[in-house]
């Protein structure tokens, strides 16, 4: 009897904590996150208005939340991608979390910026990633913001395009946007 409990219970317990184990927490973003993504923007054109930028880097990190939330986020973000390909998880692979933010956000009004795809290594099935870039009204794609929740499962990675390193990232026009 003993022999078949540790036969049926290691698998169980193994399947529940791979499935379940690795869940993010939903955490609320620190002040001095919200402002160091608002002084970022503010950067891209100083005559946008500050309370603009403060507001979508407000917007930005709400909406991150409720998707790491709607998607049941897990880390890391590949065995996220795993379980979302196996079908135990809907949503949630890179590409879900660029078009959710963009549609989300190309219906949001803001004078002072537009909302962009990018991706880098198209088309390369285990290394394709992409994300939405924030830029001032009229400027390139290219000089932009990175907008990444996927690369740390659910906590809000951003930085300039260029300043980018891990990627090279290339303008998706072709997806939808301007």
């Amino acid at each position: 009897m003993h022999k078949y409990f540790f036969r049926l219970f290691i698998p169980a317990f193994l399947c529940v904590f791979f499935l379940f184990g690795c869940a993010v927490k939903v955490a609320s973003p620190s002040h001095t996150r919200i402002d160091d993504l608002s002084h970022l923007l503010y950067t891209l054109d100083t005559s946008i208005p500050k309370e603009e930028a403060l507001q979508l880097s407000k917007d930005i990190f709400q909406e991150t939340k409720a998707l790491t939330k709607e998607f049941e986020m897990t880390s890391p973000p590949q065995y996220h991608n795993f379980l979302v390909n196996i079908g135990v998880k809907e949503k949630g692979l890179c590409y879900h979390w660029s078009d959710a933010f963009y549609t989300y956000f190309a219906h949001k009004t803001y004078p002072s910026f537009e909302f962009h795809l990018m991706g880098a290594n198209i088309g390369k099935y285990w290394t394709e990633h992409n994300v939405m870039v924030v830029v001032a009204k009229g400027m390139p794609a290219e000089e932009g913001i990175v907008i990444d929740p996927w690369r740390e499962s659910g906590r809000l990675y951003f930085s300039k395009v260029k300043e980018d390193t891990k990627y090279v990232w290339e303008h998706r026009a072709s997806r939808g946007c301007k």
